[in-house]
């Protein structure tokens, strides 16, 4: 359990500060990758609501002191705290009332996991920019973001689950 806890505290701040270069970074003038809430979707899945609420503000609170956002990370985050566990039982049944399992390539299939990721994904885009346009006045051009870092974030977020997650093989 320790070794989970530091685990994920490495990653955290890895995670942080990755997006404090990455959020610099508007790929064709609309793109922009949002790889911190990886750690918010890879908590494990019937984690504490409580914990879950307080990690996910505190990273978005954390992204907007960098950011200059001025909380919008953080509502962003948090919303996507509390839809994680519905958006997860939406995909996929409960068959051991004793599992916790971390959502994750290895632990879900390529397909599964890319279900959960892009609907996560989908979401936090869509509160992010939507609460950053605050109006549909360009929705066009608001349209093209969310679906532009969507489509980024889900790209490095599955390179850097493939790399984080491994898959040990049991030998004969």
């Amino acid at each position: 359990m320790t070794k989970t806890i530091l685990q994920f505290v490495v990653i955290g701040i890895l995670l942080i500060l990755a997006q404090v270069i990455c959020s610099k970074i508007l790929l064709f003038g609309v793109a922009t990758p949002f790889i911190f809430i990886y750690l918010i979707l890879r908590l494990p899945v019937y984690f504490s609501k409580n914990w879950t609420y307080t990690i996910a503000f505190v990273l978005g609170f954390i992204v907007d002191l960098f950011g200059n956002t001025m909380g919008m990370n953080a509502l962003a985050c948090t919303l996507l705290a509390a839809l994680r566990q519905p958006v997860y039982n939406a995909y996929f049944t409960r068959d051991d009332d004793t599992s916790n399992p971390m959502p994750s390539i290895a632990e879900l299939g390529i397909g599964g996991y890319m279900k959960y990721m892009s609907t996560m994904v989908l979401i936090y885009c869509t509160a992010l920019f939507l609460i950053q346009a605050f109006s549909l006045h360009n929705f066009p051009l608001t349209l093209l973001r969310i679906v532009a870092s969507s489509a980024l974030t889900i790209l490095l977020l599955f390179g850097i689950d493939s790399l984080v997650s491994t898959q040990r093989e049991e030998r004969l």
